[in-house]
């Protein structure tokens, strides 16, 4: 991490040259407070966050809240950063920093920042998102509407967690009712539909999505969908 004294806040994309900058995803920046690294003497910028913030009551703190900068800028807070082994090394054990390591949040409206900016914050402007990645998950593909497809990379991006997340997608898929949520609309990373998911390609089909015609040599059972003309890409999933 590098410190800085100025960062530009872009909507709906996150910090102006940060390679984690990402149009959908719900950690676009991350925010502590400074009185909560003050208490495990932790210096800013070990826990990876983005800006350290104080003088914030830490019942106004919370996901769903609303950060209003005096240039303008503003940022949702949308759920706790969970501890992770990154951190391990700073605390004697990452269940005592459960709900201290900061709050992920999306710029919601662009502007530049600097240090010793003064901002307002307003608790539950917004609905905070789940701490549950699960319930994420779910939240998420409701949004799909018919005649759209998302792809398991997409869905980790959107939901806000670590590309090792990839691996669980098919859990949660198998695990979902696909008479309550619209599982078929979730392909592989490759736009393949997916053989667990029964009657996927006629579903899609009678929501106007077409298929690509390439026969495979490996499996017999592969239809790709043309993500550049299929994929859902809402950018303001999190701006309102």
């Amino acid at each position: 991490m590098v410190e800085v004294q100025t960062l530009k806040l872009e909507s709906g994309y996150g910090i102006k040259g940060d390679i984690n900058a990402n149009p959908i995803s719900p950690r676009q920046v991350l925010l502590v407070r400074y009185e909560d690294i003050l208490e495990f003497s932790i210096v800013p910028g070990e826990l990876r966050e983005n800006i350290v913030i104080t003088g914030v009551e830490p019942e106004k703190f919370v996901p769903g809240a609303l950060i209003n900068f005096d240039s303008g800028a503003a940022i949702r807070l949308t759920f706790h950063c969970e501890p992770c082994k990154r951190i391990a090394h700073l605390v004697k054990s990452l269940k005592i920093i459960q709900g201290k390591r900061g709050i992920l949040g999306v710029i919601i409206k662009s502007g530049v920042i600097h240090t010793g900016n003064n901002f307002q914050i307003e608790p539950n402007r917004f609905p905070g998102l789940s701490e549950n990645v699960y319930e994420r998950f779910l939240s998420f593909i409701t949004k799909v509407p018919r005649g759209k497809v998302v792809t398991y990379k997409h869905i980790i991006q959107a939901i806000g967690v670590d590309n090792s997340y990839m691996r669980v997608i098919p859990t949660y898929i198998k695990k979902t009712s696909a008479t309550a949520y619209p599982i078929h609309r979730i392909l592989d990373s490759k736009g393949n539909c997916i053989v667990y998911i029964p009657n996927q390609k006629n579903q899609l089909e009678s929501e106007g999505i077409k298929f690509l015609d390439i026969k495979s040599t490996i499996h017999q059972n592969e239809y790709f969908v043309y993500l550049k003309k299929y994929l859902y890409e809402d950018e303001t999933i999190y701006l309102n």
